[in-house]
């Protein structure tokens, strides 16, 4: 299983859906970044993603994106492939 990290703030209802989605497909750990704790990680999340909204998911070295992104990757059956190490479709 790859790693999970998420940049995320402590209420976000796209977090909590990414993270329930996740979890619903294996994940078992999240390395959650939080912003607002953390104001000078969003830098880092703009700088590594380009984006500036949150959840901003990597999974492995694959940037992912938000959860529309996580959700349409996951109906396109390439989610768990990409949790299990293998290459996702257009990545």
């Amino acid at each position: 299983m790859q790693k999970v990290l998420m940049y995320s703030t402590g209420y976000c209802p796209y977090c909590m859906r990414a993270e329930m989605l996740l979890k619903q497909r294996g994940v078992e750990q999240i390395e959650k970044v939080r912003i607002d704790a953390e104001p000078e990680r969003r830098g880092e999340m703009i700088e590594r993603t380009g984006r500036r909204t949150v959840p901003q998911i990597y999974i492995g070295d694959t940037h992912v994106g938000g959860f529309d992104d996580l959700a349409a990757l996951d109906r396109a059956g390439g989610l768990v492939p990409l949790l299990n190490g293998e290459a996702a479709p257009g990545h």
